[in-house]
């Protein structure tokens, strides 16, 4: 009779172990079963903040002469911005630049005039669609005897959207709905449902010109990543 109970206890406690057994790889099957995600959110914008530099030049031998016409040039620069409504604040002049191109260490050629100077009038402004059409009628200075010369890689016109930290928020709330989204269908097509949050990235942000024509059209994009637990 005690081993009849004996063979009974054992039977008893093989089955609730293999109960266990089973819950507990049920379990670690759960934890592995998951999907990772990427979200997009994207906008276009106008810029809100423009940086012109305005460049010009004289050439000549004599310094107190050249300086005389540079000031006089860049008067009316000054002059012709704030009569077309950029306000006193946004414009900066930089102290005239002089070169001797006679000084040139490695200069060969003769040049007809000793002395290259060039001042810059920065316009820095929130106000891009005005500045956007003063740059439009810069010909205007040509009137004036004013030629705006062209300042090469790194002195041209530049267009921001600083106002991008406000609009992170929403944008990333967005690039989330869009990752839950294709989670759902991922899971759907694989007879799941999506269960909790395992993971989130911060998101990768970027601001780029939308093409070489429109620098002032700004694209904004936020791409998350984000790991679903999945449940039957």
């Amino acid at each position: 009779m005690s081993r009849v109970k004996e063979a009974a206890l054992i039977m008893i406690g093989l089955i609730v172990l293999g109960v266990f057994i089973e819950s507990g790889l049920e379990s670690f099957s759960d934890k592995d079963r998951k999907v990772t995600v990427k979200g997009l959110s994207e906008r276009e914008v106008e810029a809100d903040k423009v940086t012109w530099p305005i460049l010009t030049k004289e050439l000549g031998d004599d310094l107190p002469s050249l300086y005389t016409r540079i000031n006089a040039t860049t008067a009316k620069v000054t002059e012709f911005l704030k009569k077309n409504g950029v306000k006193d604040s946004e414009i900066s002049v930089n102290a005239p630049v002089v070169v001797d191109l006679n000084a040139e260490r490695y200069g060969v050629q003769r040049h007809d005039y000793r002395y290259n100077i060039t001042s810059t009038v920065t316009v820095t402004s929130r106000n891009v669609k005005l500045v956007r059409s003063i740059i439009a009628r810069q010909g205007e200075l040509l009137k004036q005897g004013v030629a705006v010369v062209d300042g090469g890689y790194g002195n041209g016109v530049v267009y921001e959207y600083v106002s991008f930290q406000q609009m992170k928020p929403k944008m990333m709330q967005e690039a989330i709905r869009n990752a839950e989204q294709t989670a759902r269908q991922f899971a759907e097509n694989s007879d799941s449902k999506i269960d909790k949050i395992l993971s989130a990235g911060q998101g990768q942000f970027s601001i780029e010109n939308r093409d070489d024509n429109t620098p002032y059209i700004k694209k904004l994009r936020v791409v998350t990543t984000v790991t679903y637990s999945l449940k039957d």
